[in-house]
């Protein structure tokens, strides 16, 4: 084999190494499992692609900086459009701009010039959208989010000062991110992870970190730690480690073709009534959640269970009347 053409295969087998061990790899540790001399490695040095870089402060290990651009994406007609629709939902639910959102997507618009010409003009208005200044130009959530995505690809923990709400003081904190969740309802973006402090799971919202430093101490997620387990009783966001809520709601005729269009909920289960309403039931971690979505249908819903819902639902009907009326005399 010619050597030029070995040496750019072990390269690239050097890439998938250090891929699968983001706490990097010493010059032995990669010679041993190429099954070549340790002198043999030294010389690829020279020709290390950018993105290979040797950590000196940590024993010389080879290590993958996986900001750099490091995806290689094919994509078909078909899933060029799954990709649009993202980022069309990208677009309109984040309210940060985020110039590593805009510049994925100018460059998947890119990769699409020529086979889908139209969907790379949505994809990159879709980046211009994103960039906007009518958008909040947040710097510290961004370098929160950056060091924290970075942490949790590396496997290493973080430091954090954390403020849950603007008259609570700033709590300190090491984090371990086991999964970032962005939150459409509020337009926010949550890690989750493991707080030292606490001593148990937290979810985070990243638009209150107030500061985050990436430490060099390792940690690993937990093998039975699932998302989608965590998140499968959730109306958003919120999780609790209780029996979900049986959530009960009576839709009126009026609304009840739009209601059924959509799957709201992966518990959800839908009842047709002989006057045309429906009933909705659905198991949610916590009911409170919701409040925003049932408000949106106005009279059009009612809350059947769980009680407490529901009184929390008669007495804000309550607070609004009294608004118009006070308004109305004024």
């Amino acid at each position: 084999m010619n050597p030029s053409v070995r040496k750019a295969g072990r390269l690239h087998q050097i890439e998938a190494m250090l891929l699968a061990h983001p706490e990097g790899l010493t010059q032995a540790e990669i010679a041993r499992r190429l099954s070549v001399n340790r002198s043999t490695i030294n010389r690829y040095v020279a020709d290390l692609p950018a993105y290979i870089y040797v950590d000196d402060m940590d024993g010389g290990k080879w290590k993958l900086d996986r900001s750099a651009d490091l995806i290689h994406v094919h994509l078909n007609l078909h899933e060029a459009t799954a990709v649009h629709l993202a980022s069309r939902l990208l677009a309109t639910c984040i309210d940060r701009q985020n110039p590593h959102a805009a510049a994925a997507l100018r460059k998947m618009a890119v990769a699409l010039e020529r086979l889908a010409p139209h969907i790379c003009q949505h994809l990159a208005q879709s980046a211009d959208a994103i960039d906007e200044e009518s958008r909040w130009n947040d710097q510290g959530f961004l370098r929160s989010l950056e060091v924290i995505t970075l942490a949790w690809a590396a496997g290493r923990k973080v430091k954090l000062w954390y403020r849950a709400r603007v008259n609570e003081p700033v709590k300190e904190t090491v984090f371990s991110p086991y999964f970032i969740e962005p939150g459409a309802v509020g337009r926010s973006t949550y890690v989750i992870g493991f707080s030292e402090h606490h001593n148990a799971l937290r979810t985070l919202k990243i638009e209150r970190i107030e500061r985050v430093e990436a430490l060099r101490e390792a940690y690993t997620i937990p093998a039975d730690f699932d998302p989608r387990d965590l998140l499968k009783y959730a109306w958003g966001i919120w999780y609790t480690d209780e029996e979900p809520v049986e959530v009960v709601l009576k839709f009126s005729a009026r609304v009840a073709q739009r209601l059924g269009e959509t799957r709201w909920h992966c518990t959800e289960q839908v009842e047709p009534l002989a006057d045309g309403s429906l009933l909705w039931h659905a198991k949610i971690a916590e009911p409170q959640e919701m409040m925003p979505w049932i408000r949106g249908w106005g009279a059009d819903v009612e809350v059947l269970e769980p009680e407490r819902l529901r009184e929390n639902l008669s007495d804000e009907a309550k607070r609004l009347m009294d608004v118009y009326r006070r308004s109305n005399e004024e």
